[in-house]
């Protein structure tokens, strides 16, 4: 996990936030456990993602290094080191949800809200309030992404999103 601390310019603000990788490969689901319920307002979701997310099964070349990916795994070829993750952030939550019997609400603010604040971004990102980026996504009860929205304009429909406006 990565620890961060913000500083208020006259000290140390005493908010500490840490990043944890959901994605059921790198951190054990009862760390998941643990760190949401010691602190879940500071938890901020990684993906810890690589080029190879999307790519599917097999050996790719990702710059001058080869990477297997068998399932959920990405490792460097010819070892079991691993190269990085390939799991989505949707999937991050839905995982973060399972381990640590965390809400949906506060799975999502983990992947949002959680990261504007640690960024000090949060007047523009992280929330729906009025005068933010508007950079969001639609998702289904299996949070399943549906639509992506970047500054109010959707860039990604999904098929099945598409049949349900339809019908």
């Amino acid at each position: 996990a990565v620890v961060s601390t913000q500083s208020t310019g006259k000290g140390i603000n005493h908010k500490c936030y840490y990043g944890i990788i959901a994605d059921g490969i790198h951190t054990h689901p009862a760390a998941l456990r643990i760190a949401h319920r010691t602190n879940p307002s500071s938890a901020v979701l990684v993906t810890d993602a690589m080029a190879a997310m999307g790519l599917g099964d097999g050996c790719h070349k990702i710059g001058a290094q080869s990477v297997t990916v068998t399932g959920k795994h990405a490792v460097i070829s010819g070892t079991d080191t691993l190269a990085g993750s390939v799991v989505t952030m949707n999937s991050c939550i839905q995982n973060f949800m399972k381990n640590s019997r965390c809400s949906l609400i506060e799975a999502v603010s983990c992947a949002t809200k959680h990261p504007a604040q640690l960024l000090k971004c949060e007047a523009l990102y992280g929330t729906l309030e009025f005068g933010t980026a508007a950079d969001f996504v639609i998702i289904d009860s299996d949070i399943n992404v549906l639509a992506t929205f970047i500054g109010g304009d959707c860039v990604f429909v999904s098929d099945k999103y598409i049949s349900v406006i339809k019908s």
